[in-house]
């Protein structure tokens, strides 16, 4: 089926196998199944309005709008929202159905929503507030300990200025790097241990500047190697030369000619036409331990799923969602997780939810719709409880209602997000001018750029950390890139004492940035293998100097 998009008129194809998703995801109201219609969006459409849904890294500092109390926030200060500390949030303050209202059949659906929304207390930032220990400073985030300054995470001990890691032990400066520990500037890695400058690589330890390695001990610039120790430039040398080279790598001088040489380096030695480990029948990148995952990126233990993005825990049977985990028969949500069950146009939900429909920040809920801030709940609309028979009795006639108005079967438009859409996740992946996208009818925020500028003369910083004088974590660094202010908390000083490693010059934004321009984008393109001339489907574009193989050329050119 051919259609074209709604919001950019790009063409795009349902394909058979997303109408049987559909079917097998519609929900059923008094035995009765109501199916959703098929999407009038293109996939990056219809990811980008969930992901402007989403601010996981602008921070502001703010009041608390119940106790008056100074806070941390990812909603900024004069957001028309009631904003309160994510503890009174969680208690027993105040009361989730006081905002309720009938749903009234004879205005549009979302409207009605964004009223109970901006009535309804919110959370000042989206963390697993109940499994947390000792992570004030975190966002988009569960289960850590001991965290600062980490997003998109969960399952952490003592790990900062992180994204979207998991199970990782006092790693920093990190990037969708999984179960590994001791690791610094580790971009797509699995299991590393005491690393830095590594990407795409798994069980590698010991090392610096590696790509696409796996079993490697005591390597250095080195690529495509499998099982190897004390190799520098893919070349074996001896364990005192090995050493030699290692600590010449100490000084911010000595990393900046090292990752000039690496990057030629690396472009010498052939790529795999996707990133993963351990997939069968996928269609994406970025994936490991997957099956039967159709245009899936950046995910894990993911089965059965389509359109999906980000998914950090294991997920089944779900279509079009972004940042969800831990559960199954989920379409069109976004960050949801921790035992997550049959949910839809749904956002921001954690900690046992099941057959919720167009609700946000609903922990702890089942069998509602169109709620935001409903925690505990049951058979509730638009936040006014109702019984059983009265829920299943007015759900048909809603969804009725939302046919005829257009809205069944849509998403939240990003007019209705709590962000700007320069403070979401959407603009990092769906770039756009403040024109374009207040013609749109979105939000925008102005003054993120201008935020935490430096004033007056920066302060100098060590060529090598062991120049570096405890009083640096009462300075007011300034990124040389960006020109914002940073500082240096006094764990990074042991860290890069352990590793013997210079203290960055530039700010973690910057950082962040910078890593994730080491990754391919999620777009797919048709080539064939620089090898064996095989069709193959890969996000590397044909343009790209690197020599681009076929999974059986790949491994037959490591081993």
């Amino acid at each position: 089926m051919q259609k074209t998009c709604t919001q950019c008129s790009a063409q795009f194809e349902i394909l058979d196998e997303d109408l049987k998703m559909l079917e097998e995801l519609s929900p059923k109201f008094g035995g009765v199944k109501y199916n959703y219609p098929p999407a009038t969006q293109c996939p990056d459409c219809r990811l980008r309005r969930k992901m402007a849904q989403v601010n996981q890294m602008n921070l502001y500092e703010t009041t608390c709008a119940m106790s008056g109390e100074r806070m941390l926030s990812n909603v900024r200060p004069d957001a028309p929202f009631t904003v309160i500390k994510q503890e009174l949030w969680h208690s027993d303050a105040w009361d989730p159905l006081a905002t309720g209202q009938d749903y009234d059949f004879n205005r549009p659906f979302f409207e009605q929503w964004y009223e109970v929304m901006l009535a309804t207390p919110r959370p000042s930032l989206f963390t697993g507030f109940e499994f947390d220990e000792n992570c004030d400073y975190t966002n988009h985030a569960g289960k850590n300990k001991n965290c600062y300054l980490i997003f998109d995470s969960d399952e952490d001990w003592d790990c900062y200025y992180s994204y979207s890691i998991n199970q990782c032990k006092n790693c920093l400066d990190c990037f969708r790097t999984r179960k590994s520990e001791l690791c610094y500037e580790c971009v797509d890695c699995v299991s590393c241990y005491s690393s830095a400058y590594v990407q795409d690589s798994d069980n590698c330890s010991d090392s610096m500047f590696l790509k696409n390695c796996t079993g490697c001990k005591n390597c250095l610039m080195c690529s495509n190697l499998k099982n190897k120790e004390y190799h520098v430039e893919n070349k074996p040398v001896s364990k005192e030369e090995f050493e030699k080279f290692r600590a010449m790598l100490g000084s911010h001088k000595a990393i900046l000619q090292a990752k000039k040489r690496f990057n030629a380096l690396k472009i010498e030695f052939p790529q795999k036409y996707m990133h993963g480990l351990q997939n069968e029948d996928v269609l994406g990148d970025y994936l490991v331990n997957c099956k039967s995952a159709y245009q899936c990126f950046d995910s894990e233990d993911v089965w059965d799923c389509r359109y999906a993005y980000q998914v950090f825990m294991p997920m089944k049977t779900s279509m079009d969602i972004h940042e969800c985990g831990e559960g199954e028969r989920l379409y069109e949500c976004s960050v949801l997780g921790y035992q997550v069950f049959d949910c839809s146009f749904s956002h921001h939900m954690l900690s046992s939810v099941n057959n919720l429909y167009y609700c946000s920040i609903c922990h702890h809920s089942k069998n509602c719709f169109g709620c935001c801030g409903a925690r505990r709940q049951e058979y509730c609309i638009l936040n006014k409880q109702y019984t059983k028979e009265g829920y299943e009795e007015i759900m048909p006639r809603i969804i009725e209602h939302m046919k005829s108005t257009g809205e069944w079967g849509e998403f939240f438009s990003p007019q209705y997000s709590t962000y700007g859409y320069n403070e979401s996740l959407a603009q990092d992946y769906y770039p756009m001018t403040r024109d374009d996208v207040l013609a749109n009818g979105w939000k925008w925020t102005d003054g993120l750029e201008k935020e935490h500028q430096a004033v007056g003369t920066p302060i100098a910083v060590p060529d090598s950390i062991g120049e570096v004088g405890d009083n640096i974590t009462e300075q007011k660094l300034t990124c040389e890139t960006s020109g914002k202010q940073y500082k240096i908390i006094p764990q990074e000083i042991a860290f890069y004492k352990q590793l013997n490693l210079p203290i960055p010059r530039k700010c973690f934004m910057q950082r962040h940035k910078e890593r994730q321009e080491l990754r391919n984008k999620r777009k797919l393109y048709d080539r064939s293998c620089d090898r064996c001339g095989v069709d193959i489907t890969t996000t590397y574009e044909p343009e790209r100097p690197e020599k681009i193989y076929c999974e059986t050329c790949y491994l037959q050119d490591v081993y």
